[in-house]
Parts: structure tokens; sequence; C-alpha cells
């Protein structure tokens, strides 16, 4: 109906012949264009556009990757010339955000040292990984990359568009001036104590940091002292020069924190400094909601429904991003995947619901609060005209535990399509379905998983 290309020839089993992948990629590529010119019509699905209200019996009208209209049948005009996709009884909304995960495989910073800021994400994440395709299934369609939380400060990440995609430039996300977009990845708590270089307490972890931070403030000012004059500019650095994005709020700090002492680290720290912050995780941010509201840090929640990770976490509570929420905090959700799995990422939302989050905060944070989170709401996470046409349609509300994911749509393009028996694997499938190579396609008919 409306398919796309894939990045493998891989995908269903052997190679097929180099000549042969060629002309099928061209021939998509040549569809995927024609898709792009022509307008494309979604009428009869209920609405959500997150930033309005639900619209019912309504219309989406998206051209070139772009939303060109959006309201009721009565008053939208669907082009005489538009494609037109009938989806009377489904629910349409915003492709979700996951602002934390790890799709892709990403390693950045190593053992070397506790804080590495000039490692990137960029240059280790494997965009044919199955992760992505897994993601796709869940109704993500922008993902923040994140290397590990094993360091202080383990590198910058990346935002990503999850297209389908042969390289990384396919799918990264770039800013007006043509640069790739991300964070910085911080951490504190357990994860990054152990044997030197790295700290073995609380206390060392924060000085380390501090003063990482100070030499880069000194790097700054140096540069600013030599005024253009090469003589009395410093050496080059990478790691400073990324802390100094970091200084200069360019680079949003994506801090992993959980205990509520940890989190008022990161606040004292962010104070000190004066970088923009997103806590993740915050397993206990509703022992100290106040004290994230008055410095107006957003959160980004993790809910996972299965007793078991570490100590620090005990204290993890759904009722969390209801809390948050009323404090007056901006809160979001990620899959951390593969601590959850990006398929199942709209849970999350519903089990905030359950404990206590307002609906439509909820979806919110699935959608909108996530891109603010990112520096990209004047791109996705509402329906909108003259945002991103990245969309899901749904067999149902989307908090409902047996509704399920039927199309995803990035820009424009379908990405995920349930009723394709191979996309339907993505969705349903296990071990196999995270496992590209030829072999794992063998053992499955075409009707594997429909159930």
């Amino acid at each position: 109906m409306h398919r796309r290309s894939r990045w493998d020839g891989n995908r269903h089993g052997s190679a097929a012949p180099a000549l042969a992948l060629a002309i099928a990629l061209a021939a998509l590529g040549n569809l995927e264009a024609g898709a792009q010119e022509r307008p494309q019509a979604f009428v009869g699905a209920r609405i959500l556009p997150i930033a309005g209200a639900p619209i019912d019996d309504g219309v989406l009208i998206v051209h070139r990757g772009k939303i060109v209209a959006i309201g009721p049948a009565a008053t939208t005009t669907v082009p005489a010339e538009a494609e037109r996709h009938d989806v009377a009884g489904r629910l349409l909304m915003p492709g979700l955000v996951d602002t934390h995960s790890h799709i892709g495989g990403p390693m950045a910073a190593d053992a070397s040292d506790p804080v590495q800021p000039e490692c990137r994400v960029l240059d280790a994440l494997d965009v044919r990984d199955a992760g992505i395709q897994k993601a796709q299934a869940g109704g993500i369609t922008t993902a923040n990359v994140m290397p590990g939380s094993g360091h202080l400060l383990s590198g910058q990440t990346i935002y990503i568009k999850l297209k389908d995609g042969r390289t990384i430039d396919d799918l990264a996300i770039h800013s007006a001036d043509g640069t790739i977009v991300g964070g910085m990845k911080m951490a504190n708590g357990t994860n990054s104590r152990r044997d030197p270089p790295f700290p073995g307490t609380r206390g060392k972890s924060a000085a380390i940091v501090r003063s990482r931070f100070v030499a880069a403030q000194e790097y700054q000012h140096k540069i600013e002292r030599a005024q253009g004059d090469a003589e009395k500019m410093p050496d080059r650095d990478l790691a400073k020069e990324a802390l100094v994005e970091v200084l200069q709020q360019k680079r949003v700090v994506h801090h992993h924190t959980h205990r509520h002492d940890d989190i008022l680290t990161v606040l004292r720290l962010q104070r000190e400094f004066g970088f923009r912050v997103v806590l993740h995780h915050v397993s206990e941010a509703w022992k100290v909601a106040d004290e994230i509201a008055a410095a107006r840090v957003p959160c980004s929640v993790i809910v996972i429904d299965s007793p078991g990770g570490k100590l620090e976490a005990i204290g993890l509570d759904w009722r969390t991003g209801g809390i948050l929420e009323k404090a007056g905090v901006l809160v979001g959700f990620h899959s951390d995947d593969p601590i959850t799995d990006s398929r199942l990422f709209l849970r999350s939302a519903a089990f905030a619901v359950r404990a206590g989050m307002s609906r439509d905060g909820a979806l919110a944070g699935m959608t909108l609060a996530g891109a603010r989170m990112l520096d990209l709401d004047g791109r996705i996470g509402s329906l909108e005209p003259g945002k991103d046409a990245d969309f899901i349609v749904l067999s149902g509300d989307p908090l409902a535990v047996a509704t399920q994911v039927l199309e995803t749509w990035v820009e424009g393009l379908c990405v995920f399509d349930r009723d394709d028996p191979q996309d339907r694997l993505w969705a349903t499938g296990g071990y196999g379905a995270s496992r590209p190579q030829a072999f794992t396609w063998c053992c499955y008919g075409d009707d594997w998983g429909d159930e």
C-alpha cells in the first residue's frame, strides 16, 4: 500500500544479487519521492493533536513531509489530487518521543576516565540494529539515543528520527545551520562509583564534575580573551570544547539520577554552572518535587512494571509522574530501551494515569513534553500545520491495554505497517525479531506471531 525502502537486502533472508537490490532500491526511492509530491489525506479517525482538543471524524493532510492541514471533516477540504487513507474507527496522534533510549547499541566513553565529553554516540550507533524497527513498531518516531550511565559524563547524545536509513546521516536530526543535534549524558549515584580513576563516593563524584566544569570555564575565558588572535588561543581541547557548549546552554545535559539526594546534587551543580538539564529516571523525585519545580527543571520518568534493578531505585513509585505534574514540573517519559521495551512504550503513560497523573498530561508526556526537552517542539510533538508529518495510527485508545500500533509515519513516509507480515514480526516476535541475521527468518511462516 505505502511501502518504503529498507536498509538491508538481508531483511527476509539471504542477500539479493547486487544488481537486483540496486534496481529495487531505486524503484522504491522513486515511489517515496512520488508519495512526497502528492498530498496524502487521512480521513475518518479520531485525532488527538495534543496541542488542542480531540477531533472526532478528523482529517489530517500531509505533503512533502509536513502537516498541511488538520481539522474536522466538515470544515477541512481534501485536495482533489490527494491520496486518501480511510482510517475510520482508528485513533491518530503524534509520533511518540523517547527522550532516553539505547537502541542501536551505542557505546561512547571507555574505562580510561570517568568524564569523557568528547565522545559521541554519532560515531558509535548502528542504524541497522533491529531495535530501531522494534521502536517503530511501538510508535516511536523520535529518540534521544544515549551512551550508558557508567560514567559521570559518558559523552554526547544524538537526536534521531526513526526512519529507514542506511547510515546515521539518514536518521540524524540537524539544526538550522546544518549541525547534528544532541545533548550530553551525565550520571551520578552508584553507576559511576568503582575503582580508580573512577570515584568511590558520591562526594568525590560531585567534586570531579565540579573540577571539570571549572577547567572548561577557564578554557572558555582564554578563548574570549584571545579575541580571535591565533597566537593567544589555547591549544584545542575537544573535551573542554564540548563542556563549553554545555556552559553556553547550546547542549542540554540529560542526567541519570535516582535517589532524592542525588537529584538535589544535580540541581546544586546546575545552579552553580548555569547549564540546562533534564533529570532522567528520578525514582525518588516524588520526595523532592517542590525543589525540582522551583528549579524549573524537566523530568523524564521511567515506568517499570516489574521489581528488580538497582538498590538506589528501590523508592521508584508509579505516582511520580502525577506528583511532579501537580507540582508544576514538565514531565516526559522514556523507555531506556532495553531496560523497557520500545514496543510497549505507551504503557508508561497508562501506568502513570492509573497512579494519578492526568490523561492529558500523560499523553503530552509521550509527545510534546519530550519534544520540548529536546528543543524540538517547533518541529514535532503535536499535530499542527507546518510541523513534521510524524504520527501514528492506533487501533483504539492509546492508554487501553488491547490497543495496537497499526502504522507509524515519519515525515510523511510509512515506516511501520502492522498489516505487513515482516513488520508484524517486529511488533510481536521474540528473540528472532531482535536478530536481523538471515538464519532467524528461517523458522517462521508468514502467519507466525499473528496472535
